[in-house]
């Protein structure tokens, strides 16, 4: 297994300190990615659940930036155990403060009905340029870009649509991207399922911002936009693997009110859909953006 995918395996394999209390650590990276913080709350659930149980949906709330020079604690509520289902409540913790909330549901396997809406008509990831390749051509003129470049050592994302963060043209807001680890990883259910909440904020929340030109900056290299995850649910509809491909088909059916929504599916190679993620996020104008976004708006007389 390469370096970065191990290393991220093992930030996510949190710490047992206590009954029902974990630690997690960072990415030395300047910032905590939502992604990880998620990923490693969700591990720290698994770990209080009866293994019988499959994960079938999670929602969790980002209440505040987390600090990446100090390692997250993980405390966990154990809400309910029933005969079919199990609930849990996860609090992630700094300084004393929560940063980060999650709920989340686990069922025993039952049979039911069954089906899916067909995957969408996208080329084959094995055709498409990788992410990697273009994050570190970007970093060349744009260093600040770097910081992004690292997670795709460990996965490998591959969009069926060439949008870069820098891009200045509108674009509707839909972007399918292929998605899995580098390498193969062990058949713990704990670690795909980690992995798969971790990828499944990888580029999604500027889905929401394509419609409006520039993502992140304007050409001097100013900021146009203060973005950050408010919210993040997952449903988790198959079993799957994280180290095998997975599209994700994401879109953006509104935004207003300086926030974004986004959904995606994932789908595995045979068409079937294997989970839903779900996002609402600020992205609120800044600088001259806003200032022209108000010269814009009608007057009040």
């Amino acid at each position: 297994m390469n370096k970065v995918l191990q290393e991220i395996i093992d930030l996510l394999d949190v710490e047992p300190i206590d009954e029902n209390l974990f630690r997690g650590q960072n990415h030395n990276t300047e910032h905590v990615f939502g992604g990880q913080v998620l990923a490693q709350a969700l591990a720290s659930a698994f770990r209080t659940v009866d293994g019988d149980q499959r994960l079938h949906s999670l929602h969790s709330y980002f209440l505040r930036a987390g600090d990446w020079t100090r390692p997250i604690l993980y405390e966990v509520d154990r809400i309910r155990d029933g005969r079919s289902f199990s609930t849990r409540r996860v609090a992630a913790i700094q300084n004393g403060r929560t940063i980060f909330t999650l709920a989340c549901s686990w069922q025993k396997p039952e049979d039911g009905l069954d089906h899916t809406v067909p995957m969408p008509d996208v080329p084959p990831p094995e055709s498409l340029r990788g992410d990697l390749e273009t994050y570190t051509e970007l970093a060349k003129t744009r260093p600040e870009m770097a910081r992004f470049t690292f997670r795709f050592d460990a996965i490998d994302s591959r969009a069926v649509e060439r949008i870069t963060m820098m891009n200045r043209n509108e674009h509707p807001p839909y972007k399918h991207t292929w998605l899995k680890a580098r390498d193969p990883l062990p058949d713990n259910p704990e670690v795909h399922l980690a992995l798969l909440a971790y990828m499944s904020d990888l580029d999604f929340m500027s889905t929401s911002m394509l419609p409006h030109g520039p993502l992140t900056a304007d050409a001097n290299g100013e900021r146009t936009v203060q973005g950050a995850s408010l919210d993040h649910a997952i449903w988790f509809h198959r079993p799957f693997r994280a180290d095998e491909w997975l599209l994700f088909a994401k879109e953006s059916p509104n935004a207003g009110g300086a926030r974004g929504f986004v959904r995606g599916h994932f789908f595995n190679r045979a068409g079937e859909m294997v989970a839903t993620a779900a996002q609402e996020c600020l992205i609120r104008p800044v600088g001259a953006a806003r200032a022209a976004l108000e010269a814009a708006q009608p007057s009040a007389g």
